[in-house]
Parts: C-alpha cells; sequence; structure tokens
C-alpha cells in the first residue's frame, strides 16, 4: 500500500507537473517520493501509479503500454512444479497444431531461479511469453503475457485465443 488516498496522489500529480512528463519521469518522481516514505515495493508501487494516472488523464487506455501497444495475459495455478510445468507446456506447444499455428518460428528457453520462460512471435507479429512461476508448496503457475497487440480488440482477441489454449493444455496434466 502507498498510504495515500487516489485525490492525495492527484495532488501529488499536480505538485510534479505530471500532465508535462512522460512515463518514466512520472514514475521516477513518484518512485522517489515512495522510496522517502519507506513503501515496500517502491517500484512496483511507482509503475502502479504511474499507470493509473496517465489512464485517469486519458492518456493510455487499460492494457495499454507506453508505446501505444497492448498487452493481454491469461494466468492458471497447476498442480505441478516450476520445472515439471515448463517441461510439459514444452512438449505440449511442439505438438499442438494451434499453437504451432499461433507462433512463428522457434521458441527461445530460458531459466532462472524464479521463472521458467518459453517465448516466440505470434504469427499474428505480437510477442508471446509463457512463464511457469513458482506458488507456495513446490507448486507453479503458467502465466502467458501478450505484449506488442495493435488495439484493445486484438488484445481481447488473442488472450481469447490463449485462454482457449492454456484451457486445453491443461486438460492434458
Amino acid at each position: 500500500m502507498t498510504q495515500r488516498s487516489w485525490d492525495d496522489w492527484l495532488r501529488f500529480m499536480d505538485a510534479i507537473g505530471a500532465a508535462d512528463l512522460d512515463h518514466g519521469q512520472i514514475a521516477t518522481l513518484v518512485h522517489e517520493e515512495l522510496a522517502r516514505t519507506g513503501t515496500e515495493s517502491a517500484g512496483w508501487w511507482a509503475q502502479s501509479v504511474t499507470v493509473a494516472y496517465e489512464q485517469h488523464v486519458g492518456r493510455r487506455l487499460p492494457g495499454q503500454q507506453p508505446d501505444g501497444t497492448f498487452q493481454a495475459s491469461v494466468s492458471r495455478a497447476t498442480p505441478l512444479t516450476m520445472a515439471g510445468l515448463m517441461e510439459r507446456w514444452t512438449a505440449f506447444a511442439a505438438t499442438d497444431p494451434e499453437v504451432r499455428a499461433a507462433a512463428a518460428g522457434e521458441p527461445r528457453l530460458s531459466a532462472t531461479e524464479r521463472r521458467m520462460h518459453w517465448r516466440s512471435r505470434a504469427a499474428d507479429g505480437y510477442e508471446v511469453a509463457v512463464a511457469s512461476e513458482p506458488r507456495t508448496g513446490g507448486k507453479a503457475s503458467l502465466v502467458v503475457t501478450l505484449t506488442g497487440l495493435p488495439s484493445p480488440e486484438a488484445a481481447a482477441e488473442a488472450r481469447e485465443r490463449w485462454t482457449t489454449l492454456v484451457t486445453r493444455f491443461l486438460g492434458t496434466v
């Protein structure tokens, strides 16, 4: 929590001249303010407050990124471990005709202690990142993030397509 009301944040934005600043400049000043007041996860809250402000003043629509493109996501909890989930997803994606049709080219795989990724460009041109993220009890969530979508309608369509793919995949685990 930021310990401020929305009205207090709007007064802060007016005081820093946020209407004349870009996303990065606003986020930096919000982060400095949050760090000064000892807010936990100041970076996350700075982005959240900045995006909410940009939506409030009509600079950005829900799901819209600073570059004007849109993002959508699908997330589901699973009973699998992080490594087991990514192994199953990778095998499914390699053989499922709809995933193969939706993705262009060979996926790129990467992993850290915190998450494992399967990344590809979609046939429609946007980016797809499928992540296996840890949950409590040694289980993992599957998180699909779709970025670079040209409109809210394209984001809704892509979310629907990938929700169907994820639901079908989870029916195999």
